[in-house]
């Protein structure tokens, strides 16, 4: 109750986005769409304050809210790239890009992130992890070789609801996998010497890490 309460009252501070994304933030929750919380939301708008960053990447498109999120809050000459692979949110992503004026600032790829990635030639400055949470662990090859020294790797949903806290034992049976690829990912990002991450009870869980720059990748 204490933790509701909590949340509550910050999201209360919290002055909100522009019209357009809550329209389109209303429309995802009425068809439920997952995007974005609204804690999670405020701190990717802080951080793109912060970094600056001129080419972002987002794994994990949906409906296109938190790419035109970053695009509004972000530098005015920045460019997203972004991927999904469900047809019918690409559909009604493009539709948002159109609708928001945004088709020029945001390239949205079709397709299965394993192979997009690996075409891809970075760096990015910012990359927004926010997919399948099983898959973070098999992109963070990728998504290493891609961010661009001193960038900046935020990953949401990693929490999973607080049962990244229980045993293997205590999860169901058909998220164990999952919940077994979550550990590994925080294990990693946490112990990269490529990078210096800080694990947020932010939303649902958003672990971001900052490369260190002048690291050897290999």
């Amino acid at each position: 109750m204490t933790e509701e309460r909590i949340t509550a009252f910050i999201r209360s501070l919290d002055q909100g986005n522009r019209p357009f994304l809550n329209e389109i933030e209303k429309e995802a929750r009425e068809a439920g769409v997952p995007i974005i919380r609204p804690e999670t939301q405020r701190l990717l708008r802080f951080l793109l304050q912060m970094q600056k960053p001129r080419r972002i990447l987002e794994i994990g498109c949906a409906v296109g809210f938190s790419a035109l999120l970053m695009s509004e809050y972000g530098l005015k000459e920045c460019h997203i790239t972004t991927i999904e692979n469900y047809e019918k949110r690409i559909l009604k992503a493009r539709e948002n890009f159109e609708r928001a004026g945004k088709e020029e600032q945001i390239t949205l790829l079709a397709g299965d992130a394993a192979d997009i990635l690996k075409e891809l030639e970075g760096p990015y400055d910012m990359i927004f992890m926010d997919a399948a949470k099983g898959q973070y662990l098999s992109f963070l090859p990728e998504v290493m070789r891609l961010l661009s020294p001193e960038g900046l790797l935020v990953s949401d949903n990693v929490l999973q609801e607080g049962d990244i806290l229980e045993s293997r034992y205590a999860v169901t049976r058909r998220d164990r996998t999952i919940h077994a690829r979550m550990r590994e990912y925080l294990y990693q990002i946490t112990h990269d010497q490529r990078l210096e991450t800080v694990i947020l009870p932010v939303g649902d869980g958003v672990a971001v890490s900052k490369e260190r720059g002048g690291v050897d990748h290999a």
